[in-house]
């Protein structure tokens, strides 16, 4: 079992006071002491040490909103609407196979390890008849990279031919999309405290799902004992579109869907209406804030800040690089701190929720904050540690000086007591190997692309 000890810190437990110059204690893949000074000495002997003087020690940051495959198709519609964005974008979609998902998830987790994530979603749900096996590629990349995992089997059923936005050819059959979810979920789902790898059911959007298919995703969701994960209410297209489809904005087709609950979250709800708020934190629903992505297709600012204020639980999620070319997911706190202010005024959402938001409203998300998303005793130990020793040093709060600024430095990143970064650089995963992964994933699905032209 290794012990590791990291002293001399500035320590943000999130969920405690924070410790101006303390210690953690790591053994094995727990948390066994967080305080302040050094550590008791029945850890040190023969105990690794780990000097973060000068440096700010947070909980591993949790990614609650990802399309890994994305990476492979940064750049389309850079001027688009999302509804423009995604009708451009079904058709190379459409022609991946299990080694674009591979490279693109291996670059994707890469570069979230690399920002402090130590725990990430995917939600994918275009499955191409005859191209391999991708939900299990996205799987052995997050093994390869050494992240915490949530992959959401996602789904459409709905095409242009039914009302709905893809084209038919990207979308299943409702019995093959259950059978299939059910599959992945018994072949892969691990509910255990020290859990690696999660499964999620996941069907896309309002705009892409029939009725039946949400309510029998609901169902078998809570037979499976999972949770359940969807976009809403990301734009004010999707909220005609439902006015027109159901007569009744999307909340509230969720509603009816049997979708609020304590086993939900939900991405983007960019436009939610008041009573939304209310039900959302009277049924513990959470949202997956994707701040970068909802600016860079020109959709809105959510309203978190209420979300969090009413007492529902609210994460961050970077969203598909494809919508988020090269978001960092440390860079989204800031984004989510700006925005928030720029809308509803400087006292909004303090540097301290919006790191919150990063760490124990993502696992509140995932439903593990009993086991991630601060840092206590016993808690599994996903830590991140950033050099404050540099040019952040000019701001005497740590937390002000990581949040306001360039996200500074990751001297560590551990994840389960493992580490994943060191001085700056993947440990598992070379640096070089990730990043040419992905690019030769998006070679490769433009050229698949290509020949079904």
């Amino acid at each position: 079992m290794r012990h590791l000890i990291i002293e001399n810190a500035y320590i943000v437990p999130v969920t405690g006071p924070e410790i101006p110059s303390g210690h953690v204690v790591v053994a094995g893949d727990r948390i066994a002491a967080v305080g302040a000074g050094p550590a008791p000495e029945e850890y040190t002997p023969e105990a690794e040490r780990f000097d973060a003087n000068g440096c700010l020690v947070t909980p591993g940051f949790v990614n609650t909103h990802h399309h890994l495959y994305q990476w492979a198709s940064q750049g389309v519609a850079a001027d688009g609407t999302l509804f423009a964005w995604l009708v451009a974008s079904y058709p190379t979609w459409a022609a991946m196979d299990a080694d674009v998902v591979k490279g693109a998830a291996t670059a994707g987790l890469a570069w979230l390890a690399l920002s402090g994530c130590t725990t990430s979603t995917d939600h994918h749900y275009i499955f191409p008849k005859g191209r391999g096996d991708l939900f299990a590629a996205e799987i052995e990349a997050a093994r390869d990279v050494g992240v915490r995992f949530h992959p959401a089997r996602g789904s459409m059923d709905r095409g242009e031919s039914q009302g709905g936005l893809p084209p038919d050819g990207v979308v299943e059959s409702i019995d093959r999309i259950l059978d299939h979810t059910s599959e992945v979920i018994d072949a892969y789902h691990d509910p255990s405290y020290s859990s690696m790898l999660r499964v999620a059911v996941a069907p896309c959007s309002p705009f892409s799902v029939s009725a039946d298919l949400m309510t029998a995703s609901a169902e078998l969701a809570r037979a499976k004992g999972v949770r359940l994960h969807t976009h809403l209410a990301e734009t004010l297209d999707e909220e005609e579109h439902c006015a027109e489809q159901f007569g009744m904005t999307p909340a509230q087709y969720l509603e009816r869907s049997g979708w609020l609950g304590d086993d939900v979250w939900l991405a983007h709800c960019v436009h939610l209406h008041d009573e939304d708020i209310a039900r959302f934190a009277a049924s513990r629903t959470g949202t997956a804030h994707c701040p970068s992505s909802n600016a860079r297709l020109g959709a809105g600012v959510a309203r978190v800040s209420e979300l969090h204020r009413a007492g529902a639980p609210v994460g961050l999620g970077v969203d598909g690089a494809a919508s988020a070319e090269l978001t960092p997911l440390a860079g989204e706190v800031r984004m989510a701190m700006l925005m928030q202010r720029a809308r509803y005024g400087p006292a909004a959402l303090t540097a301290r929720e919006a790191l919150a938001m990063a760490t124990i409203g993502g696992a509140a998300c995932l439903g593990r904050e009993a086991e991630i998303g601060s840092l206590e005793a016993g808690k599994l130990a996903d830590v991140a540690v950033w050099r404050l020793d540099g040019f952040h040093a000019a701001i005497d709060d740590p937390v002000v000086a990581f949040a306001y600024g360039q996200t500074p430095p990751l001297a560590l990143l551990l994840t389960g007591g493992n580490t994943v970064v060191a001085g700056g650089e993947l440990r598992t995963v070379p640096h070089d190997t990730a990043a040419r992964a992905g690019a030769e994933a998006h070679r490769r699905l433009t050229a698949l692309a290509a020949d079904d032209l």
